[in-house]
């Protein structure tokens, strides 16, 4: 065999994909995205959020399309969806009184999520991927934030804005609640699975390799 095939057949990390490089760009983007937001630069915010928003939408897409799923994408997937979720909820929280019980709630349920997928991996559990209703609890989050912000800053009559405001916190609320709960049914089902399906050994995820061949 000939040096040159040699050098073709080197096994290669499994997790070099475009779909986790799509996850870490929208890790990159939220320190811009809290700057715009202080800076109340709303144009280049929304644009941010945008390219968030469709890199977040396509990773999914092209890592099935292409069988480019990888344990590590599972987990990168949805670090960016908090890391997203939390700066816009801190930001807007500063900004707009009017978004705090999402901060809170928000930071109560990111931190319970996590202290959760830790615990998992402490225990050599694979924690769960997102599901169809943390991506709505999500999309929700968006919609509304980004809405009482825009009727701030256009500065809509109370009257219209008030409900409007109090009618879009309440479904992202109880959506987020319902999110939680699903997950926690999750959690609490891996935690107790005999499955080797639930099992992980996370260093050995991340070297994870392949041959190029």
């Amino acid at each position: 065999m000939s040096s040159k095939s040699s050098r073709t057949k080197k096994p290669r990390n499994q997790n070099l994909t475009v779909p986790n490089a799509m996850s870490l760009f929208r890790i990159v983007l939220v320190p811009f995205l809290a700057y715009y937001l202080i800076h109340r630069e709303l144009v280049q915010a929304i644009v941010t959020l945008v390219l968030s928003g469709l890199s977040d939408m396509l990773d999914g897409f092209v890592a099935r399309r292409f069988n480019q799923v990888t344990e590590l994408g599972k987990m990168l997937d949805p670090l960016a969806d908090k890391l997203t979720q939390a700066t816009i909820a801190v930001c807007a929280a500063v900004l707009f009184p009017t978004v705090r019980v999402l901060l809170a709630l928000l930071v109560l349920k990111e931190f319970l999520m996590l202290c959760g997928a830790v615990y998992l991996l402490k225990q050599g559990k694979r924690p769960c991927a997102a599901k169809w209703f943390g991506k709505v609890s999500t999309t929700l989050f968006y919609l509304s934030t980004g809405g009482i912000i825009l009727m701030e800053t256009l500065h809509v009559p109370e009257n219209i804005s008030r409900p409007v405001s109090i009618l879009a916190l309440g479904v992202t609320v109880a959506f987020m609640i319902y999110s939680f709960l699903r997950y926690f049914g999750l959690f609490w089902k891996i935690l107790h699975s005999e499955d080797s399906a639930d099992r992980i050994d996370l260093s050995a995820e991340i070297r994870a390799k392949k041959s190029r061949g």
